[in-house]
């Protein structure tokens, strides 16, 4: 089943309880990232604005931590046990560890995989995840154009899985719009972060709505 997360760093922040209510028929949940202007160049929220969402809205929440050091955000999280949290293999921090904590709260663990980084990265994680996270943008911004190179990186990691006997949820950010998601869909991809690709346009519930009917017709 495909999954469309709206990618609330792209909507309008100063109306954004009315932005949910709009979507929320037609979101399967909402995506959060979280920056620390180091590990990413960029700075957004901390955990009180994530539980604040948690509590506005019955979905689940999709934390992507673009953060030096995730493990230490854990412990400030109050969200729904269905939530994904994702952090990237390219952090210092220890991945085992991290992903033991998030499964403990209860919550999914997800590891994201850079446009520069080697497929290898993620194999010996991959039996101990709930999802792969594909960036096709640099981490850090939202807005950028999508990286065509990960079309083909798709099909590595899809190789990596199967060659570990690992069945699990492929998803992508960055750069997705009505363009390209139904190339990107038939690669396998399931789950989808869109941000600019629906708070871009002039009505985001309408292009949320579109976007849907796209990948139902989306031939697998």
């Amino acid at each position: 089943m495909f999954q469309i997360w709206p990618s609330l760093i792209s909507a309008d922040l100063l109306d954004l309880k009315t932005v949910m209510n709009r979507l929320n028929n037609q979101s399967y949940g909402w995506h959060i990232d979280i920056m620390d202007n180091h590990f990413v160049p960029n700075l957004t929220w901390g955990a009180q604005f994530v539980n604040a969402i948690a509590k506005a809205s019955p979905k689940p929440l999709w934390i992507h931590l673009m953060i030096e050091s995730p493990e230490r955000f854990l412990e400030r999280l109050d969200i729904p046990k269905n939530s994904y949290i994702t952090f990237h293999v390219e952090t210092d921090s220890d991945i085992n560890m991290t992903i033991k904590a998030i499964k403990d709260h209860g919550w999914q663990a997800s590891l994201a995989i850079n446009p520069e980084t080697k497929v290898d990265a993620i194999a010996p994680y991959a039996h101990k995840i709930d999802q792969i996270l594909i960036m096709s943008v640099h981490p850090g911004f939202s807005g950028q154009s999508f990286i065509t190179d990960t079309l083909h990186k798709i099909e590595l990691i899809k190789d990596e899985l199967k060659r570990e006997n690992v069945i699990i949820p492929l998803a992508i950010d960055g750069g997705i719009n009505r363009e390209n998601i139904r190339t990107v869909a038939r690669l396998g991809i399931t789950q989808y972060a869109i941000a600019a690709g629906i708070f871009g346009a002039s009505d985001p519930a309408h292009e949320l709505d579109y976007l849907k009917r796209l990948l139902k017709s989306a031939p697998l």
